[in-house]
């Protein structure tokens, strides 16, 4: 298991049980092992070769109760994101696990099943004022990050795809996240948790309701960004297609 910096800010709230969970891999125990011994997750880690060939691996969780893991960081954080939002994960299985009883395993997986692909791995859930949000939604980079900088200090982006987090063990400027925007008024993970199992669904995932956001660019999760240069990288901070280049 690789070095991982728990102390980075995106890190933080998963850094108690993934610290358990990469101590116990490191010193011998499979991933699987190590994340049934430290979890609350409602289900339980097998290792990969569990899952038979030629079935659906979403389809494998909804009718055996648990998830085929590998012995790498993708499936360690996915164990993690079992662990924190048991509601949600649940509830993106459940949609795929009716997506494939309707329509099989396609080599087409159609707009719901991509975009509960997209949301699983990369999703962020972000909690801010109605100013963010349009200026997010416009990229608006400028405004976003510069002019409302202060307002970021009432907004919360919570990290949620598994494979964002693998990928920001190793932070590089030009990592996006889909953004979801979620409702203000929650005040505790358990709570977000709760509304977002809720909120989802086949017919609002098909619309592709994600935004996207380096967050990096995140005031305060990036040394870097406090040099207002950094935002000029219109490689990484892109307009909205159809906007004109300065």
């Amino acid at each position: 298991m690789l070095t991982i910096d728990w102390h980075v800010l995106w890190l933080q709230e998963f850094r108690v049980a993934g610290r358990a969970v990469q101590q116990q891999a490191m010193a011998g125990a499979t991933v699987a092992q190590a994340l049934n011994a430290h979890g609350n997750a409602p289900i339980r880690f097998v290792p990969q070769s569990a899952l038979p060939p030629g079935m659906a691996y979403e389809q494998f969780i909804f009718e055996r109760g648990t998830v085929p893991t590998r012995d790498n960081l993708h499936d360690f954080f996915n164990g993690l994101c079992w662990m924190r939002f048991p509601e949600t994960k649940t509830r993106l299985n459940q949609l795929q696990a009716a997506e494939i009883a309707a329509a099989g395993v396609t080599a087409l997986r159609g707009p719901v099943r991509d975009a509960l692909t997209v949301f699983d791995e990369n999703a962020a859930f972000l909690l801010a004022p109605p100013p963010l949000w349009q200026a997010l939604e416009a990229r608006d980079w400028q405004r976003l990050f510069i002019e409302l900088r202060p307002l970021w200090a009432e907004a919360q982006l919570i990290l949620f795809g598994h494979a964002l987090l693998e990928k920001l063990v190793h932070a590089r400027k030009p990592i996006t996240a889909h953004v979801y925007r979620a409702q203000p008024a929650i005040d505790s993970i358990a709570q977000l948790d709760a509304w977002m199992a809720g909120d989802l669904s086949a017919e609002k995932l098909a619309g592709k309701p994600f935004t996207p956001l380096p967050v990096l660019g995140v005031p305060g999760w990036w040394l870097e960004n406090e040099d207002f240069s950094f935002y000029d990288d219109r490689a990484v901070f892109r307009p909205r297609r159809g906007q004109q280049k300065p």
